[in-house]
C-alpha cells in the first residue's frame, strides 16, 4: 500500500491536478488557466472557462501538440529553477489584454492560439525558445533564443538583437532579478506593436562558479555566474529595440545610483516605467522613459533606513495616480501620490489590480491567513474573499477570480463557479492546533498524532523561520508533512518568528543585522512556552528539520542551543552568507566590505566546534541558488574541529528536489535519523 512519502512526491506536493495560472479578460469576458488530467499527470493544459456560464473548453492540449517528442532548453530549465516551477506542459503564457490570442512555449518551440476558435498553431522558431511574449496586434512573438531575442510570426522567424559575447544576452533577466526580485523576464512589448524594451545582461565582472555530478567524473561542469555578497552583480542595460534592430539606449542607472532594475511596465496610454533599486536597497524610484531619446524622468521615490521592500504587483498606475506599497510606521499601507489610503491595521502583501475605480488586494490583519479586498480612493474597503485561509485573487472587467487555501483543501473560483480540480487529496489530515505564545505574542502551531493516548512526545520543530515565507498559516498545504511526522509519534512544533511576513515592518526588519540570533530566541522561546501549557511535550527529546533558511536555523539551533535541541537536519542549509547572493543577503546583513560583524555573527562554520549533539546534512550537488559549497564547508570545518555528522549528497538534485525517488525516501530517511538520534 502507498504510504504518504510516495503519494507526497508523486503528485508534486499535490500541486499536479490542481488548476493554476489564472488569467482574466480585461473585460471580463474570458478566463484562462493551466491544469493537468490527473494528480499524478505533472503536464499542464491551457483551459478556458465562460465567466457567465461556468463551462469549461480545453484550448491547447500538449500531447496533441508535440506528438513528435520534444524537451525543453537549458535556459527554459533554468528559468523553471528560479521560479520553483515543478509543472511540465504549458507552464506560461502571454496574450493580448481580452485573452482572445495567447502564446507559449513548448520543448523550445513557438505556439500562437486562437481561444474562441479553438486553433492552435506552431510559428516559425529556432526551437530553442523560452519566454515567449505576444505583440499588442496579436501578429508577432518575441522569444528568447540563446543569447538574444528573435520575433516570429506571419513574415517568419527573424533575429532581433543578440549579444556578440558569452558573457553578453539580451532579452532574459538576471539571476538575482529571477531570484529574488520576481522579475522573470527581460523582454517587453510596445504598445505599437513595432518596438520592444530589451534588458542586456553583462555578466563579464561576475564570478564563475561551477556545478559539478561527481557521479559522472567524464561530464564537464556546468559553468554558473554567481553575485554572491559583496561580489559584482550582473551590468544591466536596457534598449529600446526597433524591429529593423535599431536600438536607443535607456540611462535608467541615474549615474551609477541604480544597481537593480526590480520592474518594468510598458501599457498603453502610458510611457515605459521602470521600478530601480540602489544597491543598499534603502532606495527605490520609479522612472519614466523617453523612447525616443532613452532619457529618464524620475517620477516617485521611496527611502527607508532598512530597505525598501518590493511588493508584487506594486507600483502600478491608477489612471492618472501611482499606486504603491509602503511601510509606513507598523503596517504596509497602499498608497496613492504619495497619500497613504489603506488603514493602520492592514498589512497589504499583494497588489491584485485595478478594476474599474478600485484597487484590488491581498491584505492581512492576522498573519494566519489572506484577505482579497477592494479599495477605494477615499480609503473606503470592500471585503471580496475572507473567513480564514488564504485568498488570492485575479481581475478583469468586473470579474473576480479568487483561489483559497484552507484548512479543508484548495479550490478556485470563477464568480459562482467552481474550477474543477484533479489533485489527489492526501493520505493524512493535519489537525493544527494554533497558539499565540510569549511576550512577542509568536504564532505557533501544534501537529501530534490523530490517535494519541496523551503520554509524553519526542518533539520535532519544523519551521522555516525566515523573510519571505511562512508556516503557520490557516492551510493545509503547509502541515501535510508536518502532520506525517506527527503521526509517526512526535509533537511536531512549527512557530513563524521575527523576520517572517504577515506582521508588518517593524517585525520583519528585527533581523536586519543578524539573522541568526533573534530567529532562533524566537523558536527556543515558543518551545518553552508551549510544553509549559502542554506537558504533552518532553523537552529532554527534542530535534528540528528545516529547508534552505530552515535548514540554517536547524544546523544553528544544535550549534548554539544543544541544552534545547538534541538533534538537527539541515538540508540544502546557507552556512555562510558570504557565500549566497547579493540582493537577498545584503538587504540583510548589509555589505560584508562595510558590515563585517553582520557576516561574522551569522557564519556556521565559525562555530563547528560547538557540535555536540547529531546532525545530518543533505544538499543537492546540482544547486545554482543554495551551491552545495555550504554544506561541504560546513562539513569540513566540523571534521577539523573532530565533530561527527553524517552528510547526504544528493547528485544530480537542484533545491527544488523534484526527482519522485528522492523526494520520498528523503522523508523516510529523514525519519530514521530521528528515531535513532532520540533512541525513539
Amino acid at each position: 500500500m502507498e504510504g504518504f512519502p510516495r503519494q507526497h512526491a508523486r503528485t508534486r506536493r499535490f500541486t499536479c491536478g490542481a488548476p493554476r495560472t489564472v488569467s482574466v479578460a480585461d473585460d471580463g469576458s474570458r478566463v484562462l488557466f493551466l491544469r493537468s488530467a490527473a494528480g499524478n499527470d505533472p503536464v499542464n493544459s491551457l483551459w478556458l472557462m465562460d465567466p457567465v456560464t461556468g463551462e469549461e473548453r480545453l484550448v491547447a492540449d500538449p500531447a496533441e501538440l508535440l506528438s513528435d517528442g520534444g524537451h525543453d532548453s537549458d535556459r527554459e530549465q533554468a528559468r523553471r529553477e528560479r521560479a520553483r516551477e515543478v509543472g511540465e506542459g504549458i507552464v506560461a503564457y502571454d496574450g493580448l489584454p481580452d485573452l482572445s490570442r495567447v502564446c507559449f512555449v513548448l520543448a523550445g518551440r513557438v505556439f500562437i492560439a486562437d481561444v474562441d476558435e479553438g486553433r492552435v498553431v506552431e510559428l516559425p522558431s529556432n526551437r530553442d525558445a523560452f519566454d515567449a511574449r505576444l505583440s499588442s496586434d496579436g501578429a508577432s512573438v518575441a522569444y528568447v533564443s540563446g543569447r538574444g531575442v528573435r520575433v516570429t510570426g506571419a513574415g517568419g522567424d527573424q533575429r532581433l538583437i543578440s549579444g556578440t559575447t558569452d558573457t553578453v544576452s539580451w532579452g532574459s533577466a538576471e539571476f538575482v532579478a529571477a531570484e529574488e526580485m520576481g522579475r522573470m523576464r527581460g523582454h517587453w512589448w510596445a504598445p505599437d506593436a513595432g518596438h520592444l524594451l530589451v534588458a542586456r545582461v553583462d555578466v563579464t565582472s561576475v564570478d564563475e562558479w561551477w556545478i559539478a555530478s561527481p557521479v559522472e567524473p567524464w561530464s564537464e561542469p556546468k559553468a554558473i555566474r554567481y553575485p554572491s555578497a559583496g561580489t559584482a552583480n550582473a551590468a544591466v542595460g536596457l534598449g529600446v529595440v526597433a524591429l529593423d534592430g535599431t536600438v536607443v539606449d535607456v540611462d535608467w542607472s541615474r549615474g551609477g545610483e541604480f544597481e537593480y532594475l526590480a520592474d518594468v511596465q510598458w501599457r498603453e496610454g502610458t510611457p515605459p516605467t521602470l521600478v530601480v533599486q540602489s544597491r543598499d536597497q534603502r532606495t527605490l524610484a520609479v522612472l519614466e522613459v523617453d523612447a525616443s531619446t532613452g532619457s529618464t524622468r524620475e517620477v516617485y521615490r521611496i527611502e527607508d533606513d532598512d530597505w525598501v521592500e518590493l511588493v508584487p504587483g506594486a507600483p502600478c498606475r491608477w489612471d492618472d495616480s501611482l499606486v504603491t506599497v509602503e511601510d509606513r510606521g507598523g503596517a504596509r499601507r497602499l498608497v496613492v501620490d504619495g497619500k497613504a489610503v489603506s488603514a493602520d491595521g492592514l498589512q497589504v502583501r499583494r497588489i491584485v489590480g485595478v478594476d474599474g475605480d478600485r484597487v484590488v488586494a491581498c491584505v492581512s490583519t492576522d498573519p494566519l491567513d489572506m484577505d482579497v479586498l477592494a479599495l477605494e480612493r477615499d480609503g473606503s474597503v470592500e471585503v471580496l474573499a475572507s473567513g480564514g485561509g488564504v485568498h488570492a485573487a485575479a481581475v478583469g472587467g468586473g470579474v473576480l477570480v479568487v483561489s483559497v487555501a484552507d484548512l479543508d483543501g484548495s479550490r478556485l473560483t470563477v464568480g459562482e463557479h467552481l474550477v474543477a480540480s484533479f489533485a489527489e487529496e492526501p493520505l493524512v489530515d493535519p489537525t493544527p492546533a494554533f497558539h499565540v505564545v510569549g511576550q512577542r505574542e509568536l504564532h505557533a502551531a501544534v501537529l501530534v498524532p490523530g490517535d494519541h493516548d496523551g503520554s509524553l512526545l519526542p518533539v520535532l520543530l519544523d519551521p522555516y523561520g525566515g523573510p519571505h515565507a511562512q508556516r503557520v498559516q490557516r492551510v493545509r498545504g503547509q502541515f501535510l508533512a508536518s502532520q506525517w511526522f506527527a503521526d509517526q509519534g512526535f509533537a511536531v512544533v512549527v512557530v513563524d518568528g521575527r523576520g517572517t511576513p504577515g506582521r508588518g515592518p517593524v517585525w520583519e526588519r528585527a533581523v536586519r543585522g543578524d539573522l541568526a540570533g533573534p530567529v532562533l530566541e524566537d523558536q527556543v522561546d515558543a518551545l518553552h512556552a508551549l510544553a509549559e501549557a502542554d506537558p504533552r511535550l518532553d523537552l529532554s527529546r527534542v530535534s528540528i528539520r528545516g529547508w534552505s533558511y530552515g535548514g540554517y536555523l536547524a544546523a544553528l539551533a544544535v550549534l548554539r542551543r544543544p541544552d534545547v535541541f538534541h538533534a538537527a537536519i539541515a538540508g540544502a542549509p546557507v552556512t555562510d552568507w558570504r557565500l549566497y547572493d547579493t540582493h537577498y543577503t545584503e538587504r540583510y546583513l548589509g555589505h560584508p566590505d562595510e558590515e563585517p560583524a553582520n557576516y561574522q555573527r551569522t557564519d556556521l562554520c565559525a562555530e563547528a566546534r560547538s557540535l555536540t549533539r547529531p546532525l545530518l546534512l543533505i544538499h543537492g550537488l546540482a544547486d545554482d541558488n543554495v551551491v552545495a559549497a555550504h554544506t561541504l564547508a560546513l562539513s569540513r570545518a566540523l571534521l577539523e574541529a573532530g565533530r561527527p555528522h553524517r552528510v547526504l549528497p544528493l547528485s544530480g538534485v537542484t533545491h527544488m528536489t523534484p526527482q519522485e525517488e528522492v523526494a520520498e525516501n528523503l522523508l523516510l530517511i529523514q525519519l530514521e535519523f530521528l528515531r535513532e538520534s532520540l533512541e525513539i
